[in-house]
């Protein structure tokens, strides 16, 4: 364990770092979770990140290059996380988690054990997604399924998707929305229960400054 003077970031056994890490005061990489010693699980983190202040990162966790926090965060054990991943401040992702490239996770995000999200979705501000069918059953971590964020699919703010929803590619969740059921691809969702209002190419830019926010050529 590395640490030097009041402050200082705390950088555990068996923590491999990529060219040109930035760690802000406060912050702590490799801790062990329960019942693994310093150094038991390695942990990888690629190039050129970003860890700001009060973050922590417990081992065995594998990080690509480009990867940044904001303040306050929190990354538990044994997830896969690809590159030019963000995560906004004072968000927790839990164990067991698969992050792809390019994902952008805003402030206050809640990610639960055994969630996905694919490459180049968007996670709003406080997002909470759930992984307990049946929260206090005695059976109740023999059935944990977070949810699915499939490729390009982006959750509006405040929303809340419940255990083992799939939010198909390129969807758009509205902000707020409680998801109960699988989401189709293409499709924008919204209430509670979120239910499908219209399609994605059907969405306009109440400014006039694009004909298509999320058409193929808005997108290229």
């Amino acid at each position: 364990m590395k640490e030097s003077g009041p402050g200082a970031p705390i950088i555990y056994a068996n923590v491999q770092l990529g060219e040109n890490p930035e760690f802000e005061p406060y912050t702590i990489i490799g801790k062990p979770p329960r019942k693994t010693a310093p150094g038991e699980l390695a942990t990888v983190l690629g190039a050129n990140c970003i860890i700001r202040s009060h973050s922590v990162i417990y081992a065995g966790n594998t990080i690509g290059d480009g990867f940044q926090t904001g303040h306050q965060v929190m990354i538990r054990e044994l997830n896969e996380i690809g590159r030019e991943v963000s995560v906004g401040t004072g968000s927790v992702i839990e164990h067991h988690v698969k992050i792809g490239d390019r994902v952008r996770i805003h402030s206050r995000v809640f990610i639960p054990e055994y969630s996905v999200l694919e490459e180049g979705c968007w996670i709003g501000p406080a997002v909470v997604m759930t992984n307990a069918f049946h929260p206090l059953c005695p059976k109740v971590k023999d059935c944990l399924v977070g949810p699915t964020v499939k490729r390009g699919a982006k959750i509006g703010a405040n929303a809340t998707l419940l255990p083992g929803v799939v939010i198909g590619e390129n969807a758009l969740v509205g902000a707020g929305a409680v998801v109960t059921k699988d989401v189709p691809p293409g499709t924008v969702v919204a209430g509670n229960p979120a239910k499908v209002i219209k399609r994605i190419e059907d969405l306009e830019c109440p400014f006039e400054l694009i004909a298509k926010p999320y058409s193929p050529e808005s997108e290229a």
